[in-house]
């Protein structure tokens, strides 16, 4: 092994937690993942738990050379903190709808068409926190946090510092970065966190941390992104009209754009990605849906046996509890996962079908936004192993615009592009 210097990068989801080191030509040169047990994936100290045993898991001669470290996770996730950074509330989810009853407040004050309108977004649960917490814990409320950015507070022990992928839905704005006015005069103003770019510096490791998992004290911690975005950066997409769909627990699209795009009457938002846009949007359709009714090895052994000379007769909208953000903004949008048949084949097939279908109506979307039309499509995830749901995908794009380069990314980790974000920024 040389002597170069390596990135760590870490990926917080769903299911668990991923971190992929690599050297600066791009390499994997060590990885490990942790899952979390059943009724985790909100609870701040199964976060720290499973980031001390991913740092763990990576050899030794790699942390030893580890020059940066960057994390992602799920957008819109996050809790209250105090001056200590320790927790002061559990932490919302991305798609936890608790506060949708500020959705009208923010409405009211937001800009139209901004991110922060949505029944799940950062801003409508801080405000909705201000509303319902106690004066006392009220009092001792010091920052608000999303995941990426608690996480990496504990690794280099300083006030948590946010990105500006992750203040998205906060309200923050990433035209002009800085925070608006129209935020800044909200009760919650002092809850705002620092914003850095994404890849950026924030601080060196904690001398503590550092000693504990033998870290190099000149390891820098960077700010970090938000998970559909780290798999945007993993998968080789570089030019207006590439785009990458996210199979995982959600359908998540990202299309590169010239022009910025904002709607959220469609659950559509755009990020900043150096000169060029990232528009999308986030389905609540995906493979958690699936996971509800079979494993992940009878899933493989079904899609095995779905025929698609067939054609798929059933209609859903596959969802686990009623709720959708994008191609429609819908909190009261109901699943439609009837009627079942007696083949599971066919049920599975139904699913896939769906999902498909609502990827391509996505795409049709954003381009009717005025984004452009698809050249490259990318795709990440755990569903894109899935040789089925790639011939049904391909096979509804085709519908949308005749053919479609569709590939797998060249890295379907998102923390091999937290690694690659560590390691060369915003490039």
């Amino acid at each position: 092994m040389s002597s170069s210097k390596l990135a760590l990068g870490i990926d917080f989801g769903t299911s668990g937690a991923r971190a992929i080191a690599i050297n600066p030509t791009g390499e994997i040169v060590d990885s490990a993942r942790q899952p979390f047990l059943a009724g985790e994936v909100s609870s701040p100290n199964a976060w720290q738990r499973l980031l001390w045993q991913l740092l763990d898991s990576i050899a030794l001669p790699v942390r030893d050379r580890l020059s940066k470290i960057a994390i992602n996770a799920t957008s819109a996730t996050v809790l209250l903190c105090d001056r200590t950074s320790q927790p002061l509330t559990p932490a919302l989810l991305y798609n936890d709808t608790t506060a949708r009853s500020l959705l009208s407040t923010v409405q009211a004050i937001a800009p139209s068409g901004s991110p922060t309108c949505s029944a799940t977004s950062s801003l409508v649960k801080a405000l909705w926190w201000q509303k319902t917490l106690s004066p006392e814990v009220l009092e001792q409320v010091a920052v608000l946090c999303h995941q990426a950015d608690w996480l990496a507070g504990l690794l280099h022990a300083q006030p948590p510092v946010s990105d500006y992928h992750n203040v998205l839905k906060l309200g923050y704005d990433v035209r002009q970065l800085c925070y608006p006015d129209w935020l800044l005069a909200l009760p919650i103003a002092a809850w705002l966190p620092e914003v850095k770019v994404p890849g950026a510096v924030i601080a060196a490791i904690s001398p503590d941390i550092a000693r504990r998992f033998a870290i190099p004290t000149t390891c820098q911690i960077c700010a970090g992104t938000t998970d559909s975005i780290a798999a945007f950066l993993a998968s080789g997409a570089v030019q207006a009209g590439d785009a990458v769909t996210s199979l995982g627990s959600t359908l998540v699209l990202k299309l590169l754009s010239k022009t910025r795009i904002d709607d959220q009457a469609y659950g559509v938002y755009s990020h900043r990605l150096g000169d060029l846009w990232l528009v999308g949007g986030a389905s609540n359709t995906g493979g958690a849906v699936l996971k509800t009714y079979f494993s992940s090895d009878k899933i493989a052994q079904l899609s095995a046996q779905i025929d698609l000379s067939l054609p798929c007769n059933l209609h859903y909208y596959p969802l686990n509890s009623p709720g959708e953000r994008f191609p429609v903004n819908d909190p009261d949008r109901l699943p439609q996962l009837t009627p079942r048949p007696e083949s599971d084949v066919e049920f599975l097939y139904g699913m896939l079908d769906a999902i498909a279908r609502i990827e391509a109506e996505g795409y049709q979307k954003l381009q009717s936004l005025g984004a452009p039309a698809l050249r490259r499509l990318y795709t990440a995830g755990g569903g894109a192993k899935n040789e089925k749901w790639q011939q049904l995908r391909a096979r509804h794009l085709y519908h949308l615009r005749g053919e479609v380069a569709v590939m797998r990314a060249e890295s379907t980790e998102a923390a091999y592009g937290t690694a690659t974000l560590a390691m060369n920024g915003l490039n």
